[in-house]
């Protein structure tokens, strides 16, 4: 028997209405996502520390759809609130919070800096932890029972298996962050708030450049389907995370690697 609510397959994956943040918006993954959701309907706001890359940004992005950038530094707990205070300051309603922002760092393990916990953790655990603090109220007005407030946090493959690389606070952190999507989704749940986390593998982005210019042959290689994810891929998961198609999905960690995670034999 077919739902009323929902008869039409077109319907599935249609963002028309809906406005998003997506954090770190201005390039690699978090830049995929935004333009995916663009496509889908909805209405973007893209964040990022750099003035000069929202501009351009906000202008490529503009092709898609309705796009609007605002500067914001958001390893400091004060740009996270100024940020949430921006984006809901006009009274219209926050459907979609994509928790993109982040950093890495990698050193041999005698010479790991102190400062590289400091700066991964603030932004890659403590930001989307306190971006979702600010954003739950409108979030939470933005939801029904039948078509939930979306919340997307950016994780990795490293948080699910160990990297050969020495990124210690990056893996740590975003194995973190995939326990705090579960905690908050089993809190939100209750509240009409899904949040799921996409646990990337390799992807073309500035944080990916030198690794897939020495070693991106190999890791294709080492992916059963033999490539490293494109924009669409990343466009496709946000979409459907967003869209009434993810609408009962919370809770998840969801590798898109092209296998290498899933199917990896050591």
């Amino acid at each position: 028997m077919t739902d009323a609510r929902f008869s039409s397959h077109t319907a599935l994956f249609d963002l028309a209405g809906k406005r998003a943040l997506v954090t770190g918006g201005t390039r690699g993954i978090g830049l995929m996502m935004a333009r995916g959701l663009l496509q889908a309907g909805a209405r973007v706001v893209i964040s990022s520390r750099k003035a000069d890359a929202c501009r351009e940004a906000q202008s490529h992005l503009s092709a898609f759809g309705d796009v609007h950038a605002i500067p914001a530094d958001l390893s400091r707990h004060e740009e996270c609130l100024r940020l949430a205070d921006l984006v809901t300051a006009d009274g219209e309603g926050l459907h979609i919070l994509v928790n993109n922002a982040g950093a890495t760092w990698g050193a041999p393990l005698e010479s790991f800096p102190d400062s590289a916990w400091d700066k991964v953790l603030d932004l890659n655990v403590k930001s989307p932890f306190w971006m979702v603090q600010a954003l739950v109220p409108a979030l939470r007005d933005a939801s029904t029972a039948d078509d939930p407030a979306r919340i997307i946090n950016i994780g990795s493959i490293d948080g699910l298996r160990v990297s050969p690389l020495p990124a210690y606070s990056y893996a740590s952190s975003k194995a973190a962050l995939h326990q705090l999507t579960r905690v908050l989704a089993r809190e939100l749940g209750p509240q009409h708030i899904t949040v799921n986390a996409v646990a990337p593998g390799p992807f073309p982005s500035k944080m990916m450049a030198a690794t897939l210019d020495e070693f991106g042959d190999a890791i294709a290689a080492s992916a059963p389907l033999r490539r490293i994810g494109r924009d669409d891929d990343m466009a496709g998961i946000a979409v459907f995370l967003a869209s009434r198609a993810g609408a009962y999905l919370t809770g998840a960690i969801i590798p898109v690697d092209g296998g290498i995670f899933t199917t990896a034999s050591d």
